[in-house]
């Protein structure tokens, strides 16, 4: 059994050499990418029993990300190379500050390919957490949509976990479109990981006692609230815990820090610790993935984490 599944795109990252806005920077260092991918990569880290269902395109970029996540010791059996669709690419914009943009090139996902027909019920089943965002939907709204759906629901009958992180990316959908898939997705989700703007979105409200006030009214269990840094705010059978950020060494790219938060809060969850440890781990997941460019390679290993909080001696030599 393993202990969490995901399903989306992945794409290959190019990110900057230098800081500044894109069109005057020359030259890019090959990554690779993808919301729920770096989910997946994240909670294999920490030691949890991964796997991943995708399409990558049957060129050399897509036999570059499968062997880097097979490296990864993530399973990959649900993973094939097609034919006809070219590996998804983004380029990265980082600016002095640590803040970016992406620019997306993911027409024609090789994601395409995924149908219904092609997601294995055994392998929804035999996994504790099915882990969803809103960008794999997003990525082709005639068809993700309802895979996305039949996969949720497979979970569902088989008493699987389903932790859903909204992702909203506007460059892929709008507002509207956004808000009327995912909110229908609300009730068959039982781990709801949110920042405050996708939850105003979605909700209406970025409060956090409202966010949860109606999290709840759908049904979802555990909650957490992702605030940057001013910490995070979880909620879980009547208990509300806050827990404050970890001060980042240095804010170098941000993009990935709320998937290594949600690899954490999983992590937790699983191993059943206290909801605020559970947000003070999540927490410092992220505050590790910042101080690193790329949008996996500050995902830390479990005994990494604990030496970041102190809960392990770090010996350099």
């Amino acid at each position: 059994m393993r202990d969490i599944i995901t399903i989306g795109d992945s794409m290959i990252t190019f990110n900057p050499s230098s800081t500044g806005p894109m069109r005057f920077v020359s030259s890019f260092e090959r990554k690779i990418g993808g919301a729920e991918l770096n989910v997946a990569i994240g909670c294999a880290r920490l030691g949890l029993k991964a796997g991943w269902i995708s399409r990558l395109g049957n060129d050399e970029f897509g036999r570059h990300i499968f062997n880097m996540v097979r490296g990864e010791g993530i399973d990959v059996s649900q993973v094939k190379l097609v034919d006809g669709y070219p590996t998804s690419l983004n380029f990265k914009e980082i600016m002095g500050d640590g803040s970016t943009r992406t620019f997306y090139y993911r027409n024609n996902s090789p994601t395409t390919a995924l149908t219904i027909e092609s997601i294995d019920e055994n392998y929804i089943k035999n996994a504790r957490v099915l882990h969803i965002t809103g960008v794999f939907p997003a990525v082709d709204k005639e068809k993700n949509i309802n895979l996305i759906k039949h996969a949720v629901s497979l979970a569902k009958k088989h008493r699987v976990l389903v932790s859903f992180d909204p992702n909203i990316r506007l460059k892929l959908w709008s507002k509207e479109e956004a808000k009327s898939v995912l909110r229908e997705l609300l009730p068959q989700v039982d781990i709801f990981l949110t920042g405050e703007e996708e939850a105003e979105l979605l909700l209406g409200t970025s409060d956090p006692k409202g966010i949860i006030e109606q999290s709840r009214a759908f049904g979802i269990s555990h909650i957490a609230i992702k605030q940057g840094e001013n910490g995070s705010v979880g909620f879980h059978k009547g208990q509300y815990a806050e827990a404050p950020a970890l001060k980042a060494k240095k804010v170098v790219d941000t993009v990935g820090a709320g998937d290594g938060f949600d690899a954490g809060f999983i992590y937790g969850l699983l191993n059943e610790w206290p909801l605020e440890r559970i947000l003070s781990f999540a927490n410092a997941i992220g505050s590790m993935v910042v101080s690193v460019a790329g949008d996996n390679e500050g995902l830390p290993y479990l005994e990494d984490v604990l030496v970041q909080l102190g809960e392990r001696e770090f010996i350099e030599r």
